[in-house]
């Protein structure tokens, strides 16, 4: 009598596999956190932490490709000195590499006395 009801009433299948149909997604997301993401943060902040550290005569590279060494750093930009009569202003997020940084003061010192030193060493020397 109530045949045709009794179909409806029948349990069916789940909607979804369940937790194992998100492992792919899950799968997808871990990958690109480890290769795209997590990289480019780690260079980001490298980057960030070189500009913060730059310092007047540091020699640079822009990312045209301009050489040159810096010559007076403002809060956004930084002054550089291409050549004798040549300065040119760049934004900081414009510098790409520090290639040769200045020498601090302390090395230039002892520098100049292990030269000085070499030089009275070999004066007595030849006396």
């Amino acid at each position: 009598m109530f045949s045709f009801v009794l179909p409806l009433l029948q349990p069916t299948q789940p909607a979804g596999p369940g937790f194992a149909g998100f492992l792919p997604i899950i799968a997808i997301v871990l990958i690109f956190y480890f290769l795209i993401i997590r990289p480019q943060s780690k260079k980001r902040k490298e980057t960030e932490k070189m500009l913060s550290a730059l310092k007047k005569g540091d020699r640079i590279i822009t990312i045209g490709g301009l050489y040159g060494t810096i010559h007076t750093l403002k809060e956004s930009t930084v002054i550089i000195k291409v050549d004798d009569n040549v300065k040119l202003e760049f934004l900081r997020s414009a510098i790409s590499t520090v290639t040769i940084p200045a020498p601090a003061k302390e090395e230039k010192v002892k520098e100049n006395k292990k030269e000085e030193k070499i030089e009275e060493e070999s004066s007595e020397s030849t006396e």
